[in-house]
C-alpha cells in the first residue's frame, strides 16, 4: 500500500503468474500524483498463501477481488490484468451496487482466441520442473518473449521466484493454479465475462498489447459494444504483458484516464 489512505483509492490486481512488483513503478507514480495505492499478490502467486483447499476457480478471484475492495473508503479504480483484470471485470458487473469508479483492463476481453490462451498456457507449464540458475529463468523468458529487450542482468526475476526444497528456482506461484486454467475455460469463464460486461456501467479502458495473442480486433469490437462507454488503447510494441513491455506509455494512459473521471 502507498499513499493516504483517505486519498481515492487505486487497486491493482496482476496477472496469472505475476505478483504485485508488476505494478511497482505505475503503483509509485498513482501514489505521487495522490492516489492511495493497494497493489496485492493474487491467491496462490508471490506472497499470498496457497489456497488450502486448491480453489483456484474464478469464483474464487471474484470473492478476493469483493473482499479487498468492499471495506474501501471510497469506491476504488480497479486496474486489472490478466486473470486479475477478468475477476476485476466479473466482479464489478454481476453487482448491482456500484463498487467501483473506473475500471482499467490490461490485455483482456470477453472473446480470447483460444490459440493464445494456449500459448500463455505452455509457458507457464514449461517452468513446472524449475530452473538450475536465474540465466536459465531469464532465457524461458527471453523465448517466449523474444519482442522485449532483455535485461542485462536477471536480477529483476528474484522476486518471481522461489527456491524449492531440491535447490532449483521454480516461478512463485502455487502450481494448482495453472492446472486448473483449462478448467476455468471450461466452465465458462468467458461466457460470464460476456454477461458481466454488459451490465457495466462505469468508466472503462481497455488498454492492450498490439503484439497481443489474446486480444484481437474482433475482440475489441465486441467489448466496445457491452461496454459502449469504453475506451481502448493499443500500445504499440507491448504483447500480452503490456506494463512489463511498455511501462511508460502504460502509465501514462492509465493516468490520463484516472485523470479524466477524477477531475
Amino acid at each position: 500500500m502507498l499513499g493516504d489512505s483517505r486519498s481515492p483509492p487505486v487497486v491493482f490486481f496482476p496477472g496469472a503468474g505475476q505478483t504485485r512488483r508488476a505494478w511497482r513503478r505505475a503503483a509509485g507514480v498513482f501514489a505521487n500524483q495522490g492516489y492511495y495505492v493497494i497493489s496485492l499478490d493474487l491467491r496462490g502467486h508471490g506472497d499470498s498463501d496457497w489456497a488450502s483447499d486448491g480453489d483456484y476457480s474464478i469464483d474464487a478471484f471474484v470473492g478476493d477481488v469483493l473482499a479487498v475492495i468492499e471495506p474501501s473508503f471510497a469506491p476504488p479504480i480497479l486496474v486489472g490484468a490478466s486473470i486479475g483484470g477478468i475477476a476485476s471485470l466479473i466482479a464489478i458487473g454481476e453487482n448491482a451496487e456500484p463498487l467501483a469508479r473506473g475500471l482499467v483492463l490490461v490485455d483482456v476481453v470477453p472473446n480470447m482466441p483460444g490459440e493464445g490462451l494456449d500459448r500463455i498456457r505452455a509457458f507457464m507449464a514449461a517452468g513446472s520442473g524449475g530452473f538450475a540458475s536465474i540465466d536459465e529463468a531469464s532465457a524461458a523468458i527471453a523465448s517466449y518473449l523474444p519482442h522485449r529487450k532483455r535485461p542485462e542482468s536477471g536480477k529483476g526475476l528474484e522476486n518471481n521466484l522461489r527456491r524449492g526444497s531440491d535447490g532449483r528456482l521454480y516461478w512463485h506461484w502455487d502450481p494448482a493454479f495453472h492446472a486448473g486454467s483449462q478448467q476455468r475455460a471450461n466452465r465458462g469463464m468467458l461466457a460470464r465475462m460476456e454477461a458481466a460486461a454488459s451490465a457495466i456501467r462505469i468508466p472503462t479502458l481497455l488498454v492492450s498489447g498490439a503484439r497481443s495473442e489474446v486480444v484481437n480486433r474482433e475482440g475489441v469490437e465486441q467489448l466496445m459494444r457491452l461496454i459502449p462507454q469504453a475506451q481502448w488503447l493499443p500500445v504499440q510494441g507491448a504483447a500480452h504483458m503490456v506494463a512489463g513491455d511498455e511501462n511508460d506509455l502504460f502509465t501514462a494512459a492509465v493516468s490520463e484516464f484516472i485523470a479524466q473521471h477524477d477531475a
